[in-house]
């Protein structure tokens, strides 16, 4: 099998897969607005998305994210974990939602192949949490995380943007939330994009104040596989759950980086951030342009830069944190 790796030596064993840019809720540091229609192309179809996940994991992708916008929201969501579980060569498929059809259909998920849930949950108090997300949801995002359980699964990640003077003072409760509940807790930091710059500044917070009251605490971090996400994870003795740190403005973040990205209208994103992208969908038309498709993958790679230039301001073309992939 044929390996991704780029002009640094970092290999890529991670694939996140948009697959809309569609989105039900409006939170406060990424579509505050709402969702806007940006021009008129549609999404990847799946046989699309068939094609482009096998040419992946003929060049070593282990694990595919699925993301949005708001994954959930395709009526064929369920069709697209099946289809990418045909290849065994793909050994982890996860998603990140917002949670709010997950009491309904987390089960039929699972039963399709999906192995890994990260839900967007930046309040644990219903009041905040709807005046951050624009969406009345907190009992039914709690019920879902309750039914991904009950479905099967051992583990649920839940992903929180660290915001200054919002959710930071709330770490004793989150920490109280996890103590008996094996969930992956993880702060995000904010991150500034070109419509959030004002956001950015008024509610950025580093996660080394999480980090360090962690420590003092009797945290310990544990390392990461090698189709891991960025997340530094810490265990302490006393807690089911797991504390996971994402702070890509530390020094050397994107040594590690393990990752590629493809848009919902199939664009091949080097990084989260600064470029246009590489398109792919021409070469998604029929099976026979596969080795086409794993060349162009593997010639865009050789693009890709050492680093993001997110410390320097730096956030290229992207809007908003919708665009990014969850």
């Amino acid at each position: 099998m044929q390996q991704l790796v780029d002009a640094f030596s970092r290999k890529f064993f991670y694939l996140r897969l948009s697959i809309t840019d569609v989105c039900n809720f409006r939170c406060t540091y990424c579509l505050p607005n709402g969702y806007k229609p940006n021009g008129h192309k549609s999404f990847l179809s799946l046989d699309e998305i068939s094609r482009l996940t096998q040419s992946f994991a003929a060049l070593g992708t282990e694990k595919i994210r699925l993301t949005g916008g708001e994954p959930t929201m395709r009526r064929d969501f369920t069709d697209i974990i099946a289809t990418i579980k045909d290849n065994a060569s793909i050994k982890k498929i996860a998603v990140t939602t917002n949670g709010y059809r997950l009491s309904r259909d987390v089960a039929q998920w699972r039963d399709a192949g999906l192995s890994a849930i990260n839900v967007s949950v930046d309040s644990l108090d219903p009041r905040q949490f709807h005046a951050i997300t624009g969406q009345d949801k907190f009992s039914q995002v709690m019920e879902g995380i309750d039914a991904a359980f009950t479905a099967g699964f051992e583990k649920v990640k839940v992903n929180v943007v660290l915001m200054r003077n919002v959710n930071d003072k709330n770490l004793p409760d989150f920490l109280n939330w996890i103590k008996d509940r094996p969930i992956q807790l993880r702060f995000i930091e904010l991150m500034e994009t070109g419509d959030g710059s004002d956001i950015f500044n008024r509610f950025h917070l580093s996660g080394e104040v999480i980090r360090q009251r962690l420590l003092n605490e009797g945290w310990l971090q544990i390392p990461r596989a090698r189709s891991d996400g960025p997340a530094q994870v810490f265990t302490h003795p006393d807690y089911q759950g797991e504390i996971g740190l994402i702070m890509p403005y530390e020094k050397d973040f994107c040594l590690t980086c393990n990752r590629l990205r493809v848009s919902a209208i199939g664009n091949l994103h080097l990084c989260l951030f600064g470029e246009n992208g590489i398109p792919l969908r021409d070469l998604l038309a029929d099976d026979s342009q596969q080795q086409a498709l794993q060349q162009r993958i593997q010639g865009g790679l050789l693009h890709k830069r050492e680093t993001h230039f997110l410390h320097q301001g730096d956030s290229g073309i992207t809007p908003n944190l919708s665009v990014i992939g969850g």
